[in-house]
């Protein structure tokens, strides 16, 4: 990705008792985020954690989905209307909390 684009990451940690449908995320989720961001989104990562700080650790986010956008302006115009499906369709594959950051590029 170029200097300035804008990524979104939404992580989702990990915890006891808590499940995740990676499936469900990677098959349906995604592609209706992806359908109804359309345009706006230049680039897309879906990553499994497989392991914390050390090898055979538990991880320390079971879950990261990571989306690109030429401009705040581009993600906050395209999200803004959809959040509430979006957000409403969490549930379909987990009971985590999302953690969101949302970055600028550097290199």
């Amino acid at each position: 990705m170029k200097k300035g684009t804008i990524k979104v990451s939404v992580l989702y940690p990990y915890g006891e008792g808590k499940t995740f449908d990676m499936g469900y995320y990677c098959n349906t989720h995604v592609a209706m985020v992806s359908g109804l961001l359309g345009e706006a989104i230049i680039g897309a990562t879906i990553e499994k954690g497989i392991a914390g700080g050390a090898p055979n650790s538990q991880p320390t986010y079971v879950a990261m989905g990571n989306l690109y956008f030429n401009s705040m302006d581009a993600f906050q115009n395209s999200f803004g209307p959809n959040a509430d499906k979006i957000l409403g369709d969490i549930p379909n594959y987990t009971n985590i909390e999302p953690i969101i950051q949302i970055s600028e590029v550097m290199v």
